[in-house]
C-alpha cells in the first residue's frame, strides 16, 4: 500500500472502485487502466507534472508487483491490496492458500450461509459471512466496521442492485476458477477417451472419495453442468436443476448419484 492512499477507508476504496471500473465488468482495464494510474500518479507526486512516460512507468511498476494473475488488468483483490492500508483491507480475509477450482467447496460455503434457503444471500447472511471469516484470521472487527465492510461489499458485487448476492456475484467474490467441465468435449471423443474423461469429472466431484455424490458434490456438478449452457444460473435455478437431475439418475432413490447412474445418465458404459 503507498502512502498516498494512507487514510483509504473501505468507503474511499469503494468510490475508488466504482469510478475506474466505468463498465462494471469487475475489472480496471484498458484505459481504465491508464486513467487510473495518471490518478494515482497525482497522489503519489502531488507536485510534479504528470507526463505520460511517468504514468508508464508507475503502471508497470505496480502492474509487475500487484497484477498477480498477470493478465494485464487489475481484479478488487489486486487492487486492495495496492492502495488500501492493510488494517482497513478487509479484502483480505478472503486470500486463499490456494484458488479455488472446485465448485463443490464454493457450494458447501453456499449452502452454509445462505441460512434462509432463498437461493440468495442476504447482506444480513453476507455480514455473518464475514466475521466468520474474521474470526478465522483472528482479526478484531467492529459491529460498525463489519456493517461498513458489509454494505461496500454488496455494493461491489450485487451486479443487478437488488440488495442480494446470487451464485454469479458469490463466486466473483470467492474468485472461483474456470469451470472445470470446459475442458472435456465428451461428443468429440472416442468411446475409450470418454470413459477415461467421465473417470476425472467424477472423481473431481466426488470430493468426500466415497463413490457417490452427494450434497454439495451433486450441487457443484449441477451448477458446472448447466452453466455451459445458462451461465447465469440463480440459486433457485440450481435447487430445480438439482432437483431434475436426481430424479433422472438417482435410480436407486438414495439421495446421492452414484459412479454407475452418473455414467448411465451420460451415456457412458458403466463399470460392472
Amino acid at each position: 500500500m503507498e502512502s498516498g492512499f494512507d487514510n483509504l477507508d473501505a468507503a474511499g476504496f469503494l468510490e475508488i472502485w466504482q469510478h475506474f471500473d466505468a463498465d462494471d465488468n469487475g475489472y480496471i482495464e484498458g484505459k481504465e487502466l491508464d486513467d487510473f494510474f495518471r490518478h494515482m500518479k497525482k497522489k503519489l507526486c502531488p507536485k510534479e507534472q504528470v507526463t505520460d512516460d511517468g504514468v508508464r512507468k508507475l503502471k508497470q511498476r505496480f502492474m509487475s508487483a500487484y497484477d498477480v494473475t498477470a493478465d494485464g488488468r487489475l481484479e478488487i483483490l489486486e487492487l486492495a491490496n495496492m492502495i488500501l492500508p492493510e488494517d482497513e483491507n478487509f479484502l483480505l480475509v478472503f486470500r486463499r492458500e490456494a484458488p479455488l477450482d472446485n465448485s463443490v467447496t464454493f457450494m458447501k460455503i453456499w449452502r452454509k450461509y445462505d441460512v434462509d434457503c432463498s437461493g440468495y444471500i442476504s447482506a444480513q447472511e453476507l455480514s455473518a459471512f464475514l466475521k466468520d471469516l474474521f474470526d478465522q484470521d483472528q482479526k478484531e472487527v467492529t459491529a460498525d466496521k463489519l456493517e461498513q465492510y458489509t454494505d461496500a461489499m454488496m455494493k461491489i458485487f450485487d451486479k443487478n442492485k437488488d440488495g442480494r448476492l446470487d451464485l454469479n456475484d458469490m463466486a466473483r467474490i470467492l474468485a472461483l476458477q474456470e469451470n472445470f467441465l470446459l475442458q472435456f468435449e465428451m461428443d468429440a471423443s472416442s468411446k475409450e477417451e470418454r470413459k477415461r474423461d467421465f473417470d476425472k469429472i467424477f472423481n473431481h466431484y466426488d470430493v468426500s472419495k466415497t463413490g457417490a455424490l452427494e450434497g454439495p458434490e451433486v450441487d457443484g456438478f449441477v451448477k458446472d453442468m448447466m452453466e455451459l449452457v445458462r451461465p447465469s444460473l440463480t440459486g433457485p435455478d440450481l435447487d430445480e436443476l438439482r432437483r431434475v437431475v436426481l430424479c433422472h439418475c438417482d435410480f436407486n432413490k438414495d439421495g446421492k448419484i452414484q459412479k454407475n447412474e452418473l455414467a448411465l445418465c451420460l451415456g457412458v458404459k458403466p463399470e460392472v
